[in-house]
């Protein structure tokens, strides 16, 4: 069998989009916005595919459309409802879509909510620290100059 030769510098579509997903560090921010892009591809192309699956119950693309809004939001009316095999694994992947949109958005949020706790604390720990050793360089001048007079006072006696 011969495998087709692949010219230099061209890789794979699913190899660049890889590089374009892990070029930056990924942040509870960059999922989301990643997601949420995620999200609304998915929604759009149910929708679509929803009407080709079980043309009966979506005689429309904005019937589909509709129904894939209201499905990837959780919110569910019932009345638009999937009754071909097809139309319900569809149906399956937009629900877990929908829930993994929920949760890292609001796994984003909560670390938004953390990290700026976590600043507040480390800024008062800061602050708490920096007065101690002003005091501490205090009694250490204190003590320094107490010597010096003490040092004198031995070399003027000696």
């Amino acid at each position: 069998m011969i495998t087709p030769q692949r010219s230099a510098g061209s890789e794979p579509r699913h190899m660049r989009l890889l590089n374009v997903l892990t070029r930056k560090p990924l942040t509870a921010v960059r999922a989301a916005r990643l997601i949420a892009s995620v999200t609304v591809v998915v929604t759009v192309v149910s929708g679509v595919l929803m009407h080709w699956a079980d043309h009966r119950n979506f005689p429309t693309i904005g019937r589909g459309l509709w129904w894939g809004i209201q499905t990837v939001t959780t919110v569910g009316y019932g009345d638009a409802v999937p009754r071909t095999t097809v139309g319900q694994l569809i149906a399956a992947l937009v629900m877990v879509v929908g829930i993994a949109f929920l949760a890292v958005t609001t796994a984003a949020i909560a670390s938004a909510f953390v990290e700026t706790a976590r600043r507040r604390v480390e800024g008062n720990e800061a602050d708490a620290i920096a007065e101690r050793l002003d005091r501490i360089s205090t009694r250490l001048d204190g003590i320094e100059g107490t010597l010096a007079r003490l040092d004198g006072r031995e070399q003027s006696t000696g």
